[in-house]
């Protein structure tokens, strides 16, 4: 379980997902066995992406002659994270896809054409592409609502999940994720704001 879920925050954003139940008759997964159930491409996309954290900590370090070979490996890691982000979606992914509307570290919103039962587990792969993360999750859904839609379509259904089990590496993603996000909603405000005062 997350503790203290509600410290964190969530902003809206467009990924996608894909859930499969969860039998909670096998109880939740320790973080070890979450680590197991990750693909190879998971694995490996993680990995990468925590080396290169830390190499770019250590980078930072030095003077500021430093500063455009920071930026140049920054460009390089980027690249191989998209990379390998691009092959983890080719992967026959399991589960049925849905889209997501809004993360934060200790949940996620998502719009589903099928009804989600309140109280159930799922096993959620979660993909966001313009922040290059992609996760494996157990979520619980703790609210699914009809969508008011026109006669004619089909009714979609609006649901949050909780995260039960997550890696704390994820989370720290989701979090980084969610800062850098609602940094660029709050810089296109303030030009859409400038924009109007001219």
């Amino acid at each position: 379980m997350i503790p203290d879920s509600n410290s964190y925050f969530s902003v809206p954003h467009n990924f996608n997902a894909y859930l499969s139940p969860w039998d909670t008759a096998q109880g939740l997964p320790t973080e070890d066995e979450l680590k197991d159930m990750q693909s190879v491409g998971l694995k490996l996309l993680t990995e990468v992406k925590s080396l290169e954290a830390n190499c770019l900590l250590q980078l930072r370090n030095l003077d500021n002659d430093a500063k455009a070979v920071v930026d140049f490996l920054k460009l390089q890691s980027r690249k191989v994270d998209l990379v390998l982000q691009h092959v983890l979606e080719k992967e026959v992914q399991e589960g049925q896809q849905v889209k997501g509307n809004q993360f934060g570290g200790s949940g996620i919103s998502i719009t589903s054409s099928f009804e989600l039962n309140v109280g159930d587990y799922h096993k959620a792969h979660i993909y966001l592409h313009a922040e290059v993360v992609a996760l494996l999750c157990i979520c619980q859904v703790i609210e699914c609502i009809p969508i008011d839609e026109n006669d004619d379509q089909d009714t979609l259904w609006h649901c949050q999940l909780e995260f039960s089990q997550i890696l704390e590496d994820d989370i720290e993603q989701l979090v980084k994720a969610s800062l850098v996000v609602q940094q660029k909603m709050l810089k296109k405000r303030k030009q859409n704001i400038d924009k109007q005062r001219r």
